[in-house]
This record gives structure tokens, C-alpha cells and sequence, in this order.
């Protein structure tokens, strides 16, 4: 079972919580710096530590991936666009249920990163830790007394830590808060933005919000900050989906919705995006009687790329687009 089958704290608000440690050795340059043979002796060196009593982490080479299958796990949030692209001798450790994802030789020597269903900050703050301190008992890692944790972006200084959750905000994007929300927000040393958009539009309705400050601050006031910031936004989110479901209009937009994703022959991601946010809407609100869980599924799963993994070769688009609305009529029976 993956962790977005999961149910999660705050779920109908709250995708995931997402807290992402970079780290790197001391005895070696900088993954920019790196030979390909440097940078295979990295992911030994990692490898050797984290998989040794863990039966269910999973050692991959970057280079052992499709295009697509690459594409998926950035698609997933499990690995950079970057390191999709360019991980050329870089290594990915991955956990069964996809919740443990640890990046070798990407931007940096080890990006350790846990994903948990809902609001659960503290829990994969600790999670995160806990690799961390395996990784410092073993080997020396770059810090200084000054700085923190020594990395190869300067933003990154400090503590080396990336905290972030997915939310849902149709009430708030419905009220035009999102704006205003963003710019109170970047006065907290936090960034909210838009996880879908094409050319034109944000699509779905479905934000990032994460900490900027990582020096300064330590772990645990920047994950308490984010987790109470967080939160302040969830009841506001809640407060707007009150008087947004009292229109008709929206009422009836969430059951044409539903209909659509129940009875479509075709449905391309931007479509399918779309009408799921409104369907996840009225789940959250209880007009339809269906598992967040399985939407949360289907919002990450029916990804152009993840479908094509899935299916386990290259589609077209059309391919994609028919076997995406027949994945999700299956889901919704």
C-alpha cells in the first residue's frame, strides 16, 4: 500500500506533509564537482548504510530509468525535475510505499525526504531524522559551527531542511484569497504556489506551501511555524467551502463533474485535474459518497508520465487520455 492510500490528518483539506534534509560528505566535492566514478562511490557509501537492516528500501540508478519512468517519480514528488533529467550516476533510495525517497548525488550528496498522508509534519520531521542520524554516525558530514549544514545552494544553508504540505483550496481560490494569502504568507519566511498549471491557468486548485528560512531557525520552530501556519489555513479553507457549497451553481458543477469522470471515453490530465478537484470538493463537503483516499490516488496515479508507467511503455496521447478516463470510471464504480 502506497502512502497516499492512507488516510492523514486534516485529508480533506491536507494532501501531504512533505519534509525533505539535504546533506553531504565532508571528504567529497560537491555532486557539481563529481565524476561519474566519484559519484558511484557516494551511492555506495550510502547505500552500504541505509539498505544494510531495511528490507523494504529499494536501491535504483538513475540510469537504469526510462524517460518516463524518470518523469513519474518527479510527477510523484519523489525526485527533482533535475535529477529526472540529468542523474547521471546518481541513485535513488526508495521505500515500498513510496514514502521514504532519498536522492544520491542529485543537487546534493543525500537528499533524504519523507512523505506522509495529511498533516503529519512532526512525525515525518522525525522519520527524516532518524536517516539523518544513521547517516551522521557513519560518516562525517559537511557543517560548520557557523553556517549549519554545508550545501551546494546557499539557500539551502542551515539546516539543510525543506518542509512543505499539498493543500486543497478551491474555497479560497473561489473568495480570490489565494493572492492575498500568498503575499501574508511570504512575510513568515513561507511560499505558497500552485502544484498544476499549464500556459494559462493554475489548474485544480491544489497549493504548495513551504519554509524559505533555513538559517537562523532551527528544525523544530520551522516545522512548528509551518505546521501552525498551515493549520490557520485549513480553517479558513474550511470556513470559505461552507458558503462556497451553498450555491446551486457550484452543487451542480461538483455533480457534473463526477458525472463526466464516471462516464468519459477520454480525459486529458488537464480536464481530468480539473473535474477531480470539483469531485474531491464534494466528497470533503459529503454530496458524494467517496474515499479522499481514492482520489488522492487517482490525482497522483493518472499523471501523463505515471500512466505511461503504469502501462509500462511509452502511449501516445490519445492512449493516455483513454486509458486515464478508464481508470478512473474503474476507481469510481
Amino acid at each position: 500500500m502506497k502512502w497516499y492510500n492512507k488516510e492523514g490528518n486534516l485529508n480533506e483539506i491536507i494532501l501531504s506533509t512533505r519534509v525533505r534534509l539535504s546533506r553531504n560528505l565532508k571528504d567529497y566535492p560537491f555532486p557539481v564537482r563529481l565524476d561519474e566514478n566519484g559519484k558511484k562511490q557516494v551511492c555506495a557509501l550510502v547505500k552500504d548504510i541505509f539498505l544494510k537492516e531495511k528490507e523494504d528500501l529499494n536501491f535504483i540508478e538513475m540510469e537504469s530509468l526510462s524517460d518516463y519512468e524518470a518523469v513519474s517519480l518527479t510527477e510523484k514528488h519523489l525526485i527533482s525535475p533535475r535529477f529526472a533529467s540529468d542523474g547521471e550516476g546518481g541513485a535513488l533510495i526508495l521505500s515500498e510505499d513510496e514514502s521514504v525517497s532519498i536522492m544520491l548525488c542529485e543537487e546534493d550528496h543525500v537528499k533524504i525526504q519523507i512523505i506522509e498522508p495529511g498533516l503529519s509534519l512532526l512525525a515525518a520531521f522525525e522519520k527524516a531524522n532518524e536517516f539523518d542520524k544513521e547517516l551522521e554516525a557513519s560518516l562525517p558530514v559537511a557543517f560548520d559551527e557557523k553556517l549549519g549544514y554545508l550545501t551546494q545552494c546557499p539557500t539551502n544553508l542551515g539546516t539543510g531542511m525543506r518542509a512543505s504540505v499539498i493543500l486543497h483550496l478551491p474555497g479560497l481560490a473561489a473568495s480570490r484569497s489565494i493572492s492575498r494569502l500568498s503575499s501574508t504568507v511570504s512575510k513568515l519566511g513561507l511560499t505558497l504556489k500552485s502544484v498544476y498549471a499549464d500556459e494559462k491557468e493554475y489548474i485544480g486548485d491544489i497549493y504548495q506551501l513551504s519554509n524559505q528560512v533555513t538559517m537562523g531557525i532551527s528544525e523544530d520552530m520551522a516545522v512548528q511555524n509551518l505546521n501552525a501556519i498551515a493549520e490557520q489555513i485549513a480553517q479558513q479553507e474550511k470556513q470559505a467551502r461552507e458558503i462556497l457549497v451553498k450555491d446551486d451553481r457550484v452543487i451542480d458543477r461538483i455533480f457534473r463533474s463526477y458525472g463526466i469522470l464516471k462516464s468519459a471515453h477520454m480525459l486529458t490530465c488537464s480536464e481530468f485535474t480539473k473535474l477531480l478537484s470539483l469531485v474531491r470538493l464534494g466528497a470533503a463537503q459529503g454530496l458524494l459518497n467517496i474515499p479522499l483516499e481514492t482520489l488522492s490516488t487517482l490525482l497522483i496515479e493518472m499523471q501523463p508520465a505515471t500512466v505511461n508507467a503504469i502501462s509500462k511503455r511509452a502511449l501516445s496521447r490519445s492512449e493516455r487520455d483513454i486509458i486515464r478516463a478508464e481508470r478512473v470510471r474503474e476507481a469510481l464504480k
